[in-house]
């Protein structure tokens, strides 16, 4: 079959049911089922009866909005490509200023203690491994769902001989976890969850998104109050702290870590459209 006749009639669905991004969204689903780049689309010339049932299978599954990720199986996040599915928070583009933000606080030293709350596909954790050999990350995740997720992709990384991230079950609120390091680690990194309770979201979050990875609270930063305990106790003194929030919690969020009382330094920052984004501090 005409892969154009196909790309622009699976654009066209997509577009009818709502999705963002339809031409986007159909090409890659082709590549990923015809095992080619998006790229790769252009010297495509025609698609097998059997490659075109199974796109058409696909699409009008994201027609009905599961997502894009959910389908192909991967999602990209920085350098790396991370298995994802039912279970497990999909890494969004604007967490990566997170970890951009992060390697530069780790820039210059020698195997620095990093912990990842609440790490789901381990996007996050296994960035920092990645792209700072010598960084010793651990990744806590509560949901087993989304720790299964965390597990699979850690063992990956270190199979393409990445440094080990280790993987550990508990809540980031839990004022016992990972006692053993109080006081040692350099950073702390989270991106919690934050949605207030009854807030609108896509299909794609409300119906395939956990809800442990989701829902904060009134103001959504109920977890994020449990958190900055661990997050202090666990920090050494001129550690670091960042933490992604939503658009509407640029100054709420740090307004809550300035109350604390156990960190300085406290700054917002915009991701790349300008939104407020995720905000940082510094154990006092």
């Amino acid at each position: 079959m005409n892969p154009r006749t196909l790309l622009a009639d699976a654009a066209r669905r997509l577009s009818e049911a709502g999705v963002e991004s339809p031409r986007v969204d159909a090409e890659l689903l082709l590549a990923h089922v015809v095992g080619r780049s998006r790229a790769g689309l252009l010297t495509l010339d025609d698609v097998a009866d059997a490659d075109a049932g199974r796109f058409d299978a696909l699409v009008e599954q994201r027609a009905d909005r599961v997502p894009l990720q959910h389908l192909t199986g991967r999602a990209p996040f920085r350098l790396l490509e991370l298995a994802v599915g039912p279970g497990v928070f999909v890494p969004r583009p604007e967490t990566e200023q997170l970890v951009e933000w992060a390697l530069a606080r780790l820039s210059g030293i020698d195997g620095p203690l990093v912990v990842d709350l609440g790490s789901g596909s381990g996007a996050i954790a296994l960035s920092i491994a990645h792209e700072h050999p010598g960084a010793r990350v651990t990744a806590v995740e509560r949901d087993p769902g989304a720790l299964a997720w965390t597990r699979h992709n850690a063992l990956a990384r270190a199979g393409a001989r990445d440094t080990p991230v280790g993987v550990v079950a508990g809540d980031m609120t839990d004022p016992q976890l990972l006692t053993e390091l109080d006081g040692r680690v350099d950073l702390v990194v989270s991106n919690p969850p934050y949605v207030p309770d009854g807030a609108r979201v896509p299909r794609e979050v409300a119906e395939h998104d956990p809800p442990l990875a989701l829902w904060g609270g009134s103001d959504g930063l109920d977890v994020v109050r449990g958190m900055l305990g661990v997050a202090a106790r666990l920090l050494r003194p001129g550690g670091w702290l960042g933490i992604e929030h939503a658009d509407q919690q640029g100054t709420a969020l740090p307004a809550v870590i300035r109350s604390h009382g156990g960190f300085t330094a406290v700054e917002d920052h915009p991701d790349l459209a300008g939104r407020p984004r995720f905000t940082t501090a510094r154990r006092a």
